[in-house]
């Protein structure tokens, strides 16, 4: 099982959600660090300067998998099973394995793109 962070969840991690960073620690401890892709990073970073130091430390204990041509394929074809149009939202499902669970601020187009990959996962709100 991994925790599957979007930006969402970043952004929370940066504004020190204490719930969040014990699910993240709790991953640590099972040896599994939290798992997102480039393109979310891209939505969250702002070049650091102490700012995002959270969230710089957030990204220190993450698995960042890059939004190559599969991933993206995948996705793609995500959006045209469900009509929504956030690449980055479908390449964060298209990462995803039975029994992950997805940390999100936006649970609606989540769960929509969790259905369209036919897959069993949780998804959290944050």
């Amino acid at each position: 099982m991994s925790l599957v962070l979007d930006a969402g969840a970043l952004v929370a991690l940066e504004r020190n959600d204490r719930t969040l960073w014990r699910r993240v620690d709790d991953a640590h401890l099972e040896g599994s660090p939290p798992l997102t892709h480039g393109g979310i990073v891209a939505q969250v970073w702002r070049g650091g300067s102490g700012r995002q130091a959270r969230l710089a430390m957030a990204l220190l204990g993450t698995l960042v998998v890059p939004l190559d041509n599969d991933l993206g394929r995948r996705a793609g074809v995500l959006l045209a099973r469900t009509g929504l149009v956030d690449a980055v939202d479908a390449a964060l499902v298209a990462l995803c394995h039975p029994g992950d669970q997805i940390v999100t601020s936006d649970p609606a187009d989540m769960d929509a793109l969790v259905d369209a990959a036919q897959l069993d996962v949780d998804v959290i709100p944050v």
